[in-house]
């Protein structure tokens, strides 16, 4: 299993880790639909790896909606 630590993910971007939580858990959500892989993973990896590793490689970003 994939370990992608919060701190990598976080160094580079400006944000909290409930933001880059939510982005995970929804594109995870994304992949576990049918949507295709932005990166190149083992078969067996877990979609919330999966997901952790496009938004580490800049693949996968977030736009706050303004009201």
């Amino acid at each position: 299993m994939a370990y992608v630590p919060m701190e990598d993910i976080l160094k580079d971007k400006s944000g909290s880790r409930y933001k880059m939580v939510v982005l995970a858990s929804r594109r995870a959500l994304e992949l576990g639909s049918g949507s295709e892989k932005l990166i190149e993973m083992p078969v067996n990896a877990k979609l919330t790896s999966i997901a952790l590793e496009e938004i580490k490689k800049n693949k996968v970003s977030y736009k706050i909606k303004k009201k």
